[in-house]
């Protein structure tokens, strides 16, 4: 399998490609990006981001909808801002994200707030900030923000969201829709609980919010859900509730090996019948299928081990890097950045950290040598927003890619940095 082999489908040509048996991204060589901003470091294509949003865009032309791009895919203040200016609003899960969305230029007004735990300061927060909508996911959590909001004398924009109980098909982990998961109140629920907040005096509500998990690969279930939605949405005008908006969530999978995700279009087209002739504004919430092939963690080999019964490529990235093989056995292609020279053979690509479970690929075929680099790729979603500092480890720099020109949007952490804020004991 050659390099453009591996590549394939994994982020849009001619965005990532070989050219003369060395890997490019929008024109620049991987090699030279490893030398100006050393490694392991998460590389992003500009390019690739414009044309992911902008394809949900264009299968969104003529509908009254609003793309908010899920923050906790990847919230690095560079992306957010690319995405700001293409227009996006943003779903957010903490008061941290929505500082860095306001931090990159985006707008409160185009911001919903999701997430099972907020606390009173994150209502305060974003109530004076004066986001969109809160996408509230309980009782109790209905009953305090009426509260927060009493304080502050404002009027909060809520949705319900509401769990319908239908099978993503996904990784258990990522399923937020079924009956067992933390997420939204119980359908059977879901019109008293609407009830209960438009008697509630400091509540205005604006909409209903549905999000059964991620990577998905099938829209049949999503538009399961969005009619099990549609028809509470008229029960609750038979009530006298009317609602501004309808919240479809996000989830809409990537290829990462042989998966064959459907385009954007393809994947709105049974939802948007749902809702055809209707008056609701439409919402989504792409997060993975925005960003995730849109980026490559960018690693040099340390050493090679052969051993009895497997080969190790020592790599200087991590788990603590990218965590997602460790977490959920994911699949990333690793890629050789310079066509190799030498014969391949199957090898575990591991990091330096001192678990077992530090793994970034197993049983890959590689021709390689130490001091080589490799690309990671769909590493744009979930790799650096969930990476942390265990074995006292920077974090990776991230770097941008626009046409000829880098642009470094987070440096490499420091050791000193890690631990500025801790006092030994006198």
């Amino acid at each position: 399998m050659t390099a453009n082999d591996k590549i394939s489908g994994a982020l849009p040509t001619p965005t990532l490609h070989a050219e003369n048996g060395v890997l490019t991204l929008e024109g620049l060589a991987l090699p030279e990006l490893a030398e100006q901003f050393g490694t392991p470091s998460y590389i992003y294509s500009k390019a690739a981001l414009t044309a992911a949003f902008e394809s949900w865009q264009q299968a969104l032309a003529g509908r009254r909808a609003l793309v908010c791009y899920a923050v906790k895919a990847n919230s690095n203040l560079g992306i957010l801002s690319v995405f700001a200016r293409l227009g996006a609003g943003f779903d957010i899960v903490s008061g941290g994200e929505l500082a860095r969305v306001l931090a990159a230029g985006g707008h409160a007004g185009k911001v919903v707030f999701s997430g099972v735990g907020k606390t009173r300061d994150e209502m305060r927060q974003a109530l004076k900030a004066g986001i969109r909508c809160f996408n509230v996911e309980s009782a109790a959590e209905l009953e305090r923000l009426d509260a927060v909001a009493g304080e502050l004398g404002v009027l909060a924009p809520v949705a319900l969201r509401v769990n319908p109980d239908v099978d993503p098909k996904t990784h258990p982990y990522i399923s937020t829709g079924l009956k067992g998961n933390k997420f939204g109140v119980a359908f059977a629920d879901a019109q008293a609980l609407y009830r209960r907040a438009a008697a509630l005096p400091n509540l205005r509500i604006s909409g209903i919010a549905c999000h059964i998990g991620s990577q998905l690969l099938d829209p049949a279930p999503v538009a399961e859900a969005a009619q099990k939605v549609a028809g509470l949405v008229d029960r609750l005008a038979d009530d006298g509730i009317t609602l501004d908006h309808i919240d479809l969530g996000g989830g809409l999978g990537i290829r990462y090996r042989d998966e064959a995700p459907p385009v954007v279009a393809d994947y709105l087209a049974p939802l948007l019948k749902v809702f055809e002739g209707r008056n609701e504004e439409l919402y989504f919430e792409p997060g993975r299928s925005l960003v995730g092939n849109a980026g490559l963690l960018l690693t040099r080999i340390e050493y090679l081990k052969p051993g009895e019964t497997k080969n190790f490529v020592i790599v200087d990235a991590a788990m603590n890097d990218l965590a997602r093989p460790a977490l959920y056995d994911a699949w990333h292609e690793v890629v050789e950045v310079v066509a190799p020279s030498t014969e391949s053979q199957v090898y575990d690509v591991v990091g330096p950290i001192c678990e077992s479970g530090d793994f970034l690929a197993r049983e890959r075929r590689l021709a390689v040598a130490e001091g080589d680099l490799l690309a990671i790729l769909s590493a744009g979603a979930y790799g650096m927003t969930m990476s942390s500092n265990y074995n006292t480890r920077p974090r990776a720099a991230e770097i941008i890619v626009d046409g000829g020109q880098a642009h470094l949007v987070r440096a490499r952490e420091t050791v000193a940095a890690l631990f500025a804020d801790e006092k030994p004991l006198s």
